[in-house]
């Protein structure tokens, strides 16, 4: 089984490949001379068109015997930028103490390296394996894994189960899972008047006052009080702006963005009609733009076995959630049953993002652990 420093050394080979993204080239380069001598075979290609594309995607599978089952792993390469701030360079690994520093330690280059670990030790004849990976998780996500999902279908790579190696551990690695995520609509609104002098407004229209009672509805608006597994819907104000230079003239215009999260009991389409048809009752333009639909795969034999699989690693069960933001899980379950579970959360973003080099190690073991349950 992978020590630390085994698990340690690949995550370290991949974040020493810059990958802010949209991510390409190196560090894909890095991924692919890991997996090759491991019986998989590798297709890379780039998606997408400027301004959210190119994008490069790799997939990576490692066949079976006929009739086995096929379990996949899901990630990405890039990461946020690493910003100003650092006590070491983002891109230059560096242990110090019990902790691995670089950008893309936690999320995810550390999960990735720790899956390879974990597929080192797993027989060919053990069944399918496959990593998609794509350069875009951190952006638009626009030609990241959709265009994955997409060659999969048309090779005819659907796995049985996925597994997206997402930071989900809050205090402590294996303390939570991920059973499903909310979905996210964001609206970008516009309501118009008429400028004038605010000295003579019965010759003009201000459209604040009309946008302003638009957002008073839009906030009043019921959605729900949640369900068993998800937190109730919320709708926020993003953004208000006028960007008037006088103050002596009323606007011709006024521009507001919310963001709507929302749980399995609405889809973006049906949100999206609503504040539509809300916004134009005010005089208003709407475009709402969907970023994904809420989903969730239900407590069963996937969860139950990542659960025995982190009890028997970390002598903990963790929590089954559907908190916090978006991940590519919304895209992944249209294939099969998709469960994020990782590293600690904790320094993702920020500033001297590290990782426990223990924790590498561990979740090395818990995948393999999981891959070997997935495929039996």
């Amino acid at each position: 089984m992978a020590d630390s420093s085994d698990v340690a050394t690949l995550a370290e080979r991949l974040i020493a490949a810059p990958s802010v993204t949209p991510a390409s080239g190196l560090a894909f380069d890095a991924l692919e001379a890991m997996l090759r001598p491991l019986g998989f075979s590798i297709t890379r290609f780039h998606a997408g068109e400027p301004p959210d594309g190119p994008v490069e995607n790799l997939f990576a599978i490692r066949q079976g015997p006929a009739g086995s089952r096929h379990f996949a792993f899901a990630g990405h390469l890039d990461v946020v930028p690493p910003g100003e701030g650092w006590s070491s360079a983002p891109f230059a690994p560096e242990r110090r103490g019990d902790l691995l520093y670089g950008r893309g330690a936690v999320d995810m280059k550390g999960a990735i390296a720790a899956m390879v670990a974990a597929v080192a030790e797993i027989p060919v004849e053990t069944g399918t394996l496959s990593f998609v990976i794509t350069g875009d998780e951190e952006g638009p996500a626009r030609f990241g894994t959709v265009a994955l999902i997409e060659r999969m279908r048309e090779i005819g790579a659907i796995p049985d189960l996925c597994l997206v190696g997402e930071p989900t551990s809050v205090a402590r690695l294996g303390d939570m899972a991920k059973i499903g995520r909310r979905g996210s609509v964001n609206v970008w609104l516009t309501v118009t008047g008429a400028q004038g002098h605010v000295a003579y407004p019965h010759l003009a229209d201000n459209p604040v006052r009309k946008l302003v009672a638009l957002l008073a509805e839009l906030q009043a608006m019921p959605l729900d009080d949640g369900t068993e597994w998800f937190q109730p819907s919320n709708l926020e104000v993003t953004d208000l702006t006028v960007g008037n230079p006088a103050t002596n003239v009323i606007p011709a215009a006024a521009h507001a963005r919310l963001s709507i999260r929302f749980n399995d009991l609405h889809s973006g389409a049906k949100l999206a009609e609503r504040v539509t048809e809300i916004a134009a009752r005010h005089g208003g333009v709407a475009r709402p733009v969907i970023s994904g639909e809420a989903f969730l795969t239900p407590p069963g034999d996937f969860s139950a076995l990542i659960v025995a699989a982190v009890e028997a690693e970390t002598g903990i069960a963790p929590e089954l959630s559907t908190s916090g933001g978006t991940s590519d899980a919304r895209f992944l379950k249209d294939l099969c049953p998709v469960i994020e579970f990782g590293l600690c959360n904790a320094t993702m973003h920020k500033t001297d993002e590290a990782v426990a080099l223990a924790d590498l190690a561990t979740l090395a073991r818990i995948y393999r652990r999981i891959a070997l349950s997935a495929l039996a």
